[in-house]
């Protein structure tokens, strides 16, 4: 007899896009199950055990500002931090974290089962169960039935998953585990699209056999940045990377061993990362760069395992270790296990609504690399979206929904089902049109008090979110209003380089200039010193979120202007008003993307590939505005 478990929520698959739904629906008081192959590899880092980077940072603050858990473990099993990109414009600013890749897995199995509303079921999906184009649950290789009111598939790279070294292909959704066949296809059969993707991930290195006196450290830093706004500071030991660069003699051998690489030899068809090629398509790509750098990077803070970054492969096993042996610094290197490529399914997300939920079957929800991404910030950003969106499905509340000015987890669903996928995507600043308002500083101000609302982010979330924005509050009011006279100031001024005053201004004005900042003129005004030095939770914080709230004071107004204004169109709502296949004044691609994506406003409308601006005054004009 086939035994029956009913939920609210079922998320099927246990990496970070997984554990952020099924903690976030669970938090929203839905009655969740999460099912995963393996609990003791639930939020598993298949590549590098590192979080965020240059946008993916940013989506981790965010994740943490609406109350999800990324930011929390990542600041728990940190054995690296770093600020990437301080030399430019806080626009760009990005926090990094090297973690422990076994204490990440365990500080998230510890999140999981101590989460309310939250039960886990360790098994393999099998099958979709659908039901008037309605998922209602799911049914595993252990013959259980699970039911639900919504159903997210965050799968990863475990659908058809095959993995290949050389001419060597293995079933396998990751290394050493296996591949879940069959899925893919009941969910296909209702008339959801599927393609194939690839990705890697480099060798594994025992650091006893490195020469480290020929590699240059690559410290971290020890300030008051993290990720979370709420958890501990720097809890485990912190541990350098390491640089170093292949040689012409690593290429020669690389080139030798192209033939028996799956890249090439047409044993892998799918499409791969361009941002994060591996090292034989970079010698193909840029065949005059004689050298390539590569980033040696600790697994934790007790193993001898280390990450080879920079050198993703999937070229034969021989060849991976001769190539390694050409660089100084690894001549006597020993490996764990060589690098592989991996091909999995994913769905297109062009079928995907802004809440992740499928335009085909109701109740269907998709996060993470199965709708084209890659990263674990991307997931857990996809995943939270996901669970909030999943626990409001089952009370037939409205959906949660960020615009591109609120989020770069926004601008990210909106990519995805506005524009769909060609390779696997990734966040950077540069798709962002208001990378100014999503700062990696002011996320808790865009996203807090909503997720509140919601009923997301706890009360303790909140209460910290308007002590940081009252003190905030607090030196700008103080520094908008309050004047300093020239003859007090000029002497300091002058100490570091900067124009003397010839009259009296605000002390905005003065931290406006590039090398003046608010802690350098409290040393010379006491009532400012007094009001930066209150006693709160996290003053180095809340100084630098207020300097640059003033420094940047202009730059931040008129982007917000320029977001109203585009916001104008987002509340022009054209989902199901057209018949696009009779409009014939829009061009012949206008009116086939159009049909296909079923837009839900003319502002996601005029982002697709291939809309023109006539396109969009057509759609105006017939609207009747």
């Amino acid at each position: 007899m086939m035994m029956i478990f009913k939920y609210d929520v079922i998320v099927v698959g246990g990496g970070h896009a997984g554990c952020e739904a099924a903690t976030a629906s669970a938090n929203m008081g839905a009655d969740t199950c999460l099912v995963t192959m393996d609990m003791n590899k639930i939020a598993q880092m298949s590549c590098n055990p590192a979080v965020g980077g240059i946008a993916k940072g940013q989506i981790v603050r965010e994740i943490d500002a609406l109350g999800g858990q990324m930011g929390h473990v990542t600041d728990e099993t940190a054995i690296q931090f770093r600020m990437l990109n301080k030399g430019k414009g806080p626009a760009v600013w990005s926090p990094r974290a090297q973690c422990d890749r076994e204490k990440f897995i365990w500080k998230w199995r510890q999140i999981l089962d101590n989460t309310p509303n939250l039960s886990i079921w360790q098994d393999q999906a099998n099958e979709l169960i659908v039901k008037n184009n309605e998922a209602v649950g799911i049914k595993t290789i252990w013959g259980v039935e699970l039911r639900a009111k919504s159903i997210i598939i965050t799968a990863g790279t475990f659908l058809n998953g095959l993995m290949h070294i050389g001419r060597h292909q293995v079933t396998g959704g990751r290394c050493a585990e296996p591949a879940v066949p069959n899925f893919t296809e009941s969910i296909t059969r209702w008339g959801i699209r599927a393609e194939r993707m690839k990705t890697g991930t480099p060798v594994r290195i025992d650091k006893r056999s490195v020469h480290f006196e020929e590699m240059e450290i690559q410290p971290g830093e020890n300030d008051f940045h993290q990720f979370s706004y709420m958890g501990n500071y720097r809890v485990l030991r912190q541990l350098p990377c390491w640089t170093c660069y292949t040689t012409k003699e690593c290429h020669d051998i690389l080139h030798q061993g192209l033939a028996d690489s799956p890249l090439f030899n047409g044993q892998i068809q799918s499409i791969g990362p361009r941002y994060c090629p591996s090292i034989e398509t970079k010698l193909v790509t840029f065949p005059d760069k004689d050298q390539h750098p590569l980033f040696l990077e600790p697994e934790g803070e007790d193993t001898n395992e280390m990450y080879l970054n920079g050198f993703s492969s999937s070229m034969p096993m021989d060849v991976q270790l001769k190539a390694i042996h050409q660089i100084p610094a690894l001549r006597d290197a020993k490996i764990y296990r060589p690098g592989y490529a991996i091909e999995y399914d994913y769905f297109d997300p062009t079928q995907l609504k802004h809440s992740l939920e499928s335009k085909i079957i109701a109740g269907l929800f998709f996060a993470g690399q199965v709708n084209g991404t890659t990263g674990y910030e991307e997931a857990g950003g996809q995943g939270l979206v996901a669970g909030v969106n999943a626990a409001l499905h089952c009370t037939n509340a409205e959906p949660f929904v960020m615009k591109r000015d609120e989020s770069y987890i926004g601008v990210l669903i909106d990519d995805l089902t506005t524009k769909g996928v060609d390779e696997p995507y990734r966040m950077f600043t540069s798709r962002a049109e208001y990378r100014i308002l999503l700062r990696q500083d002011d996320a808790d101000a865009r996203l807090t008090e909503k997720s509140y609302t919601l009923g997301l982010a706890k009360k303790d979330r909140y209460d910290w979110w308007i002590e940081k924005k009252n003190a905030i509050k607090h030196i700008l009011n103080y520094c908008n209003n309050t004047s300093v006279k020239a003859k007090d100031i000029n002497s300091a001024l002058g100490a570091i380089g900067t124009t003397p005053l010839r009259m009296g201004c605000k002390i905005s004005d003065l931290i406006g200039r590039p090398q003046v900042g608010l802690k350098y003129l409290a040393n010379f005004i006491p009532e400012l010193k007094e009001i930066i030095n209150t006693p709160t939770n996290r003053k180095e914080e809340i100084i630098e979120a207020s300097e640059i709230n003033i420094k940047y004071k202009g730059y931040i107004e008129r982007e917000r202007m320029i977001a109203e204004k585009m916001r104008r169109l987002e509340d022009i709502k054209i989902k199901d008003r057209f018949k696009y296949k009779e409009l014939h004044e829009l061009s012949t691609e206008a009116r086939q993307k159009l049909e296909r994506i079923n837009p839900e406003t003319l502002a996601q409308a005029s982002r697709i590939p291939g809309i023109s601006p006539s396109d969009i005054n057509v759609l105006l004009i017939l609207l009747g505005r």
